[in-house]
């Protein structure tokens, strides 16, 4: 793969990654419905210029409950459940156990449509399993097991549009189905998002926070990966998992002082040893 791609694919990991401290910031001023429907709604507004173009509006004719499967289970309910981690867990908790999707992934593929598991796979979730209890225990006091609990279940509702993808919409265009997913996201959260909308205007940096993670960590950041994909293929992008947790320790330690331990580096380093396992030599469905 050529140098451009990989700056790319660590460019992505990078943004992705920084997400997590602006969901940490925004969301207690906005509250998580607010914050979500809000990052939604501008998120795939950057998408309309493109989806409004005959040769993509003609497109989701048939599709439509393809794109409001995924509007719920890969946007609302992990974004919402994200936020309300974050209330009670540090960013870099939530973007490592955000990577455990691709655990989850083989596990729902597995159980739904028969996807074998090897037994090289199997010791991968293993290993993968053992990291996340490494991260989520009494010691670790970064998070509450509440808070790691609605993480674990997001990834879980990542997994389970990975594998809808897989099966259901691969005859739907990558930019027609996130970005429609995207808008009828922030549209079935627009009445949740005006009744919780917060009372006291939130601050300025809470704001900016917002408009990051929707405009830039979502929107943006989608836009490339679709790119990526077109460029270099599914497999190869996929690979860009495995930077989402490294910056995003990194990030949440820079701008918001959170504490790398050892719990947090042997957990993530086990977890992505589990996942590398799982999906070595592995196919990835395209998006």
């Amino acid at each position: 793969m050529q140098i451009k791609y990989w700056l790319l694919l660590i460019l992505l990991g990078a943004v992705w990654g920084s997400s997590f401290i602006f969901i940490k910031i925004a969301t207690p001023e906005f509250g998580p419905i607010a914050f979500v429907g809000l990052r939604l709604l501008l998120a795939g507004s950057l998408f309309l210029p493109f989806l409004l173009m005959p040769k993509y509006l003609n497109q989701i004719h048939g599709h439509i409950y393809k794109i409001l499967f995924l509007s719920l289970f890969n946007t609302a309910i992990p974004f919402t459940l994200f936020s309300y981690a974050s209330l009670y867990s540090n960013s870099n908790m939530l973007a490592i156990l955000n990577s455990t999707a691709a655990l989850f992934t083989m596990i729902i593929a597995y159980l739904w449509i028969n996807e074998p598991v090897s037994k090289k796979q199997l010791l991968g979730l293993v290993i993968g399993f053992i990291g996340i209890l490494i991260i989520v225990n009494p010691f670790n006091t970064q998070t509450t097991l509440i808070a790691s609990l609605a993480c674990l279940l997001a990834a879980s509702s990542y997994g389970t549009a990975n594998v809808f993808i897989q099966k259901f919409a691969t005859d739907v265009n990558k930019l027609v189905l996130i970005g429609w997913s995207l808008i009828f996201g922030g549209l079935i959260f627009l009445p949740y998002t005006i009744i919780s909308f917060p009372e006291v205007t939130p601050s300025k940096e809470a704001i900016l926070s917002l408009i990051w993670a929707g405009a830039v960590g979502t929107g943006l950041a989608f836009i490339g990966y679709i790119r990526l994909i077109e460029k270099i293929g599914a497999v190869k992008t996929s690979t860009v998992a495995y930077f989402l947790p490294v910056f995003g320790i990194i990030w949440g330690n820079l701008f918001l002082d959170e504490l790398i331990t050892f719990i947090i580096i042997f957990g993530c380093i086990t977890v992505l040893i589990g996942i590398f396992i799982a999906n070595s030599n592995k196919p990835s469905a395209e998006l």
